[in-house]
């Protein structure tokens, strides 16, 4: 009796390949508390590791006003900071 792995059965009953978390590095997503630079309340925002622009606009969720969030990133894809600015 032959052992299979997860692939061969995958490919064996023909299923799509499944997303493994804790094979990659880091998280597809995070979330992260930052101040808004308008009305200084802390806010929690979710920061997508797998998108290909490292900036982004969200409104705050108390005065409603535009902020940009723009990410850096290791080398091996780790977020390591998470910086806010105005829009004005």
């Amino acid at each position: 009796m032959a052992r299979l792995d997860s692939s061969s059965i995958d490919q064996l009953y023909g299923l799509e390949p499944v997303y493994e978390p804790a094979s990659g590095h880091g998280r597809p997503e995070e979330f992260v508390a930052v101040q808004c630079p308008y009305c200084g309340e802390r806010l929690e925002t979710r920061v997508d590791s797998t998108a290909e622009e490292p900036s982004y606009i969200e409104d705050c969720e108390v005065c409603c006003r535009p902020i940009e969030f723009v990410s850096e990133r290791e080398t091996d894809g780790a977020l390591s900071a998470l910086k806010v600015r105005r829009l004005d």
